[in-house]
């Protein structure tokens, strides 16, 4: 009850602040409404789909929104390239590549601890890169804890490197983190802009980032390594989950390998057929995933059904669509108006305020509730004649690399919190987490934002 009357509360205060700031009573309104679900969302998690469906309800009935613009801001282009990539992660996992993949790090001949801390940072990073973050590190814990079991060693701080190095990861391309996709379909940013300008950030921020942990958790890797040498590394190979027959794994990867080609190429065959920005990217998913229900028909319902995770991915719809009302009421115009006085029309600072917000922001609720919010925001600057591509790739660095600053900063660490306790019985308290997120979360952002005010390729 406390925290509910607390949630009224901040709600009403943020509406009655923004009238205080100016804005009309429909704009006031609907911040308060997406204050509301925001922090709903936050202090009541479990209920986080409650909030966004009853705010949105009010959005409606109070006429701030209408069907139109809730269809059109809904962004259900993402939404549908999300499912279709579930759909494609659920082969992968019918087929067996992730027991393939957990079985790379059993292979490391000569393993020593840094050996293996190095193996998981580079695994988690490209696996966030290729499929997504959450998916990455479900699999990822499962090959820790293999690991951990077999030597007598605490899976914690080998657990938290992977978290971090899989939101590192998940800025490295459009498909690593939903924010991605989300930044893509509003930008006009293609893969290949990703690729060039985003994945490059990424390594020089991983290895920063493998450095920083590496010293860190110097006494566990030490602890790791006399362990190796007792034990031995040869026998852990027996406790690997067998792999299904060869040739499905192969169809498998060889489905998911086309597509990331044809996403890779999006926007040359875009330009090719004459088709819109983005098209491509939208549909090559939907083709293969129905191409994988046709071939696995048996199984096409298990695959929609199950390994599309439809509670997040309606949370994101309803929350796409209130962030958008602010752009509709022209709330944000009023917001972007205010940064560009306060930064004074500098977009260098404007950059570095909107990263370093962004960050903050996202330590403190999930990356795609921030990104979400600050999409149109960005949109009103561009309607103010300003340059918004650094903008762009300051709300992707901020979103991803923010979310290791605490326990709730991104979906992946939840998840990978939940295995822990799940399976383990053990709990990571705020401050183990904390301080090694907090030096990470900082060190990387600013390497982002330095790259962002000095390299030419982003203005």
């Amino acid at each position: 009850m406390k925290k509910l009357i607390a949630l009224i509360f901040l709600a009403a205060s943020a509406g009655l602040a923004c009238m205080h700031c100016g804005m009309n009573s429909t704009q006031s309104l609907a911040i308060s409404i997406f204050t509301l679900s925001i922090i709903g969302s936050l202090l009541f998690w479990d209920f986080r789909l409650s909030f966004v469906f009853v705010g949105t309800a009010l959005l409606l009935m109070t006429k701030t929104l209408d069907l139109k613009h809730l269809i059109e801001y809904s962004s259900l282009e993402v939404i549908l390239f999300l499912v279709g990539m579930m759909v494609l992660v659920g082969l992968l996992k019918e087929t067996g590549f992730f027991a393939w993949l957990v079985s790379l790090i059993l292979r490391i001949k000569n393993l020593t601890a840094t050996k293996f801390l190095i193996f998981v940072c580079v695994i988690s990073a490209l696996s966030s890169c290729a499929i997504d973050e959450v998916t990455s590190i479900i699999f990822m814990v499962a090959a820790i804890f293999e690991i951990c079991d077999y030597f007598e060693v605490d899976p914690k701080p080998f657990l938290i490197i992977s978290v971090i190095a899989t939101n590192i990861g998940s800025a490295g391309t459009t498909l690593g983190n939903p924010i991605g996709i989300l930044i893509a379909s509003k930008s006009g940013l293609t893969f290949e802009d990703f690729i060039m300008k985003a994945f490059p950030v990424m390594i020089v921020s991983l290895l920063v980032a493998v450095g920083i942990v590496k010293w860190w958790f110097r006494k566990s890797l030490s602890e790791l390594d006399v362990k190796i040498k007792k034990f031995g590394a040869n026998d852990i190979l027996v406790k690997l989950i067998s792999v299904p027959p060869e040739l499905n794994l192969k169809v498998g990867l060889g489905i998911f390998a086309a597509t990331l080609v044809v996403i890779a190429l999006h926007h040359r065959l875009e330009l090719l057929w004459g088709l819109a920005p983005n098209t491509i990217l939208f549909a090559a998913p939907l083709i293969t995933s129905g191409g994988v229900m046709a071939w696995k028909r048996a199984r096409a319902r298990s695959f929609i059904e199950k390994d599309v995770e439809w509670w997040t991915l309606l949370f994101f719809l309803l929350l796409f669509a209130q962030a958008g009302t602010l752009k509709y009421t022209g709330a944000t115009d009023v917001i972007a108006r205010g940064l560009v006085n306060f930064t004074g029309n500098s977009i260098g600072l404007l950059t570095g305020v909107i990263l370093w917000v962004v960050a903050l922001g996202s330590s403190c609720l999930d990356n795609v509730v921030v990104v979400a919010a600050f999409i149109p925001i960005i949109q009103s600057f561009k309607a103010l004649g300003f340059n918004v591509q650094p903008l762009w790739w300051a709300l992707l660095f901020g979103g991803c690399f923010g979310g290791n600053i605490t326990l709730i900063g991104s979906t992946a660490n939840i998840v990978a919190i939940g295995i822990l306790e799940k399976e383990k019985k053990v709990r990571i308290t705020f401050f183990q987490w904390f301080w090694i997120g907090l030096l990470v979360g900082i060190v990387t952002t600013a390497i982002a934002w330095v790259a962002l005010l000095i390299l030419p390729i982003y203005r």
